[in-house]
C-alpha cells in the first residue's frame, strides 16, 4: 500500500481532528503534515476539528465527512489521510461515504503512512523484511476492505481453501504463513547479529546507542561523534536501520557507538514488534544518550514518547544521558556537561549542527569507557 499513486507527487487531504482537549493541538497536525510529506505526498488542505470522542462509524462524523467531500473536489484529490489509527470499518465507511463524488478515493491512517514511509527508506535485507512484516500484519486488520466478494464460498481442498471456507479466510490464512516465514527469516538474520553484537561483549567496548524522537538530530550527532559521514535529511525517519561504528575517543576509550531509528508518538505498535531485532541494539546497550530537540516546544512530549518505546522493548532500565541537542536554535543556552553533587552526568547541551559541545561529549563519553574497562560503568552513568 501506498500513497504515492503516481510519479508526481499526489495531492492529499489531511484531517487533523483533536480529540478532548490535547496539548499542543497545531503542533501535532504539523507533524502529520511533515509524515504526509515523508511519504511522498502533497497536504493541499488540511481539515480542523474537535470531538469529545471518535464516531463509531467515520471517526470523523458526517459534517466533516461532506467537508471533506467539498475539499476533494475543489482540489482533484483522491487521497485523504487521518492524523489517528482508524479501525477497518471507519476506512470502509469513509470510501463508501466519498466514492461517488470520487470514484479512485483511498483512506490512509497514521499507521499507514508511517508503514510507506518505513517501506520506501529501508535499505537493509533486515530492514526490509521487518517493514514487509509490520506491513503483513497490519494488512491482516484490514481484511474487510475493499472485498466485494467475501460471502462466495470456495469449496475445494489445500491451499485454495476447504468446503464453506469464505475468501477473507483464506486471505488471513495466506498472510498467516507468509509472517510465519518472514519471521523465521528475521530470526535467522537476528542470530548474525547477536553473534557480531556477543563479539563486542567480549573485546569489552562500551556499547552506546543513540535514541530520541525522530528529527531530533541522531544522525547528525552520530556523525559528529564517529566523525563519520552516515545519511542525513531533513526529514522525519531518515533513518531507519541500525547504524554501528567502533569510535577511538583516546587511550583505553574505544566505544561501539549505534544510531538507531527515531521514534514518535503513536508509533503502531506492529512497527516496534516488528523492529524488535534491530532495536536490540538499545536494549543491549550499555549506555543510550537520548537526544532531544532543545528548541521543539513539545519535547517534553517527545521524551515520553521515546521513554514510552524504551519500556516497551524492555529498554527503560539502561543507563541514560539526556543529550538536549540543537542549542544554537534556543537563545542563552551555552554547552555544558551537567552533573549532580556525585558527578553523575544528568545532561549535556550541544549543537550536533555547529558543533559545539561535541568535544564534551566526546570527553565525557571517554570517561564513561575507562570506567567501563574498570568495571564501574554503573557510578559513571
Amino acid at each position: 500500500m501506498s500513497i504515492r499513486r503516481n510519479p508526481e507527487r499526489s495531492r492529499a487531504i489531511l484531517v487533523s481532528l483533536d480529540i478532548g482537549r490535547p496539548p499542543h493541538a497545531e503542533d501535532r497536525a504539523e507533524e502529520a503534515a511533515r509524515l504526509v510529506d515523508s511519504a511522498g505526498a502533497q497536504v493541499v488542505q488540511t481539515i480542523r476539528g474537535r470531538r469529545d470522542r471518535p464516531d463509531a462509524a467515520t471517526f470523523a462524523g458526517k459534517g466533516k465527512v461532506e467537508e471533506i467531500r467539498d475539499a476533494l473536489l475543489v482540489h482533484g484529490s483522491d487521497i485523504v489521510v487521518f492524523d489517528r489509527q482508524l479501525t477497518a470499518a471507519q476506512v470502509r465507511n469513509l470510501e463508501r461515504a466519498l466514492i461517488d463524488a470520487v470514484p479512485a478515493i483511498r483512506v490512509f491512517d497514521r499507521t499507514d503512512v508511517i508503514l510507506d514511509i518505513f517501506a520506501q527508506r529501508a535499505r537493509t535485507s533486515e530492514g526490509k523484511l521487518q517493514v514487509e512484516l509490520a506491513r503483513l500484519e497490519h494488512l491482516s486488520t484490514r481484511l474487510v476492505r475493499g472485498w466485494t466478494h467475501l460471502e462466495r464460498q470456495r469449496g475445494s481442498l489445500g491451499k485454495t481453501g476447504g468446503p464453506g471456507e469464505k475468501q477473507i479466510e483464506l486471505d488471513r490464512r495466506m498472510i498467516g504463513e507468509q509472517v510465519k516465514k518472514l519471521k523465521d527469516r528475521i530470526r535467522k538474520v537476528g542470530k548474525v547479529r547477536a553473534t557480531q553484537r556477543a563479539g563486542r561483549t567480549r573485546s569489552g567496548i562500551l556499547r552506546v546507542a543513540l535514541v530520541g524522537y525522530t528529527n531530533a538530530g541522531k544522525s547528525t550527532l552520530f556523525n559528529r561523534i564517529a566523525r563519520t559521514e552516515a545519511y542525513v535529511a531533513d526529514q522525519l525517519f531518515a533513518t531507519l536501520d541500525t547504524t554501528t561504528r567502533r569510535v577511538y575517543l583516546g587511550e583505553e576509550a574505544t566505544i561501539a557507538l549505534s544510531d538507531t531509528v527515531g521514534f514518535i508518538r503513536d508509533l503502531p505498535h506492529t512497527l516496534v514488534e516488528s523492529f524488535k531485532a534491530t532495536l536490540e541494539e538499545t536494549i543491549q546497550a550499555d549506555l543510550l544518550l537520548h537526544v532531544v530537540d532543545r528548541a521543539n516546544p513539545q519535547r517534553d512530549e517527545q521524551m515520553q514518547a521515546v521513554a514510552d518505546v524504551l519500556s516497551e522493548i524492555g529498554a527503560a532500565q539502561v543507563p541514560q544521558w539526556v543529550v538536549y541537542n540543537q542549542i544554537d536554535r534556543v537563545p542563552g543556552l551555552e554547552p555544558e556537561v551537567v552533573r549532580d553533587a556525585y558527578g553523575k552526568i544528568l545532561n549535556i547541551k550541544v549543537s550536533a549542527f555547529t558543533g559545539v559541545g561535541i568535544d564534551a561529549l566526546r570527553e565525557a563519553l571517554a570517561e564513561a569507557a575507562r570506567d567501563a574497562n574498570r568495571g564501574s560503568l554503573a557510578s559513571a552513568a
